[in-house]
């Protein structure tokens, strides 16, 4: 095959929006999430930074989800442009792998993180009394500090051009190289998806079984572990299985060489679902409801209204076992918060 031909199957290929309607609907989402996204975790940022004092609190993990967020939602204006020009991915190499990154990046952290939580809840409620090494290494920043540096090799592989493209396993050129780096980068985008939510699953039954046995006083705080993992599984869910799903039909079909009407179909399909992915920035806040009712009460201490405040107030999502009165000062009066000690 001649080079021209060649270059036509790596840059014509499928880069380029197949519907040019679909894709300024898709940035105008991606818009809408940006503008939501930017103030809610800016919000959450000061409160865990300078009024819920995380690192006092123990709550590190929940700190890095927020920091992955933020990660994400700086990339969605950039990303949106793209898809408003009605290309799939930027032209310039050094912005296409930088926005691969990052937005990957997110995507690993946030699984990371979500998933130790959940573990942590279960090991607090099913394996009670028992050495929780989770509970130890989550109030280690050094241990956060090595999940990223983890993350960094499983998401060098994305950072290829044509991974955006979902041009992977279906190419008409296919070099040994190419099929070696295609199989390793599958194989972590899937892994990182299925074998976490295999564990979510686990842990939520294993806490709902318990919940079944326990007594009426000790319901109570069962209740929160499951809101806990719940919360978790409505972020996987939304968030993370869909476009799983579509990318696995997505090789599929190339691999099978089907029509070009289908694919495009199936492409559009994929990147909506992508797109819809991004809303994790915006559901993660209710995992730290309910984790940490601390988090919760100074949140609505600075920025709900006054109408509002003690009725949400009294809302209890959190899942500590112990609680001590910290201040806070809103207006011109001091606000006695309640924060969970784990």
């Amino acid at each position: 095959m001649s080079s021209h031909e060649n270059n036509t199957n790596e840059t014509v290929d499928h880069c380029k929006a197949p519907n040019q309607v679909t894709y300024e609907a898709l940035s105008w989402l991606m818009i809408a999430e940006f503008v939501l996204g930017l103030p809610l975790n800016l919000s959450v940022l000061y409160i865990f930074i300078f009024r819920f004092k995380f690192w006092k609190n123990k709550s590190i993990f929940l700190f890095n989800i927020v920091v992955a967020d933020f990660l994400l939602v700086a990339c969605l204006p950039a990303k949106a442009y793209l898809y408003h020009q009605g290309q799939r991915r930027s032209t310039n190499k050094v912005v296409c792998k930088t926005m691969l990154f990052m937005l990957f990046l997110n995507r690993g952290a946030s699984i990371a993180f979500l998933i130790t939580l959940s573990i942590d809840r279960y090991f607090n409620v099913v394996h009670l009394g028992r050495r929780n090494l989770v509970k130890v290494l989550k109030k280690s920043p050094q241990v956060s500090l090595i999940i990223w540096l983890l993350l960094l090799p499983l998401t060098i592989p994305t950072m290829f051009k044509t991974f955006e493209c979902c041009n992977s396993h279906g190419r008409e050129i296919e070099t040994p190289f190419h099929d070696v780096t295609d199989t390793f980068r599958e194989i972590v985008y899937f892994s990182q998806i299925i074998l976490p939510f295999f564990v979510l699953v686990y842990c939520t039954v294993r806490i709902v079984n318990r919940l079944r046995r326990k007594t009426v006083g000790e319901k109570t705080k069962l209740r929160r572990a499951v809101c806990v993992v719940m919360s978790v599984v409505v972020v996987f869910s939304l968030c993370f299985l869909p476009s799983t799903v579509a990318r696995a039909v997505l090789l599929g079909v190339r691999l099978t060489k089907a029509e070009e009407s289908v694919e495009d179909v199936v492409v559009q399909v994929y990147d909506s679902l992508m797109v819809l992915s991004y809303i994790d920035c915006l559901l993660d806040p209710l995992v730290y409801c309910f984790c940490n009712s601390g988090f919760k009460d100074a949140y609505i201490s600075t920025f709900c209204p006054r109408f509002l405040r003690e009725r949400l107030l009294k809302t209890d999502f959190g899942l500590g076992t112990t609680t001590t009165i910290t201040t806070t000062t809103s207006g011109n009066r001091d606000i006695s918060l309640p924060i969970l000690a784990k």
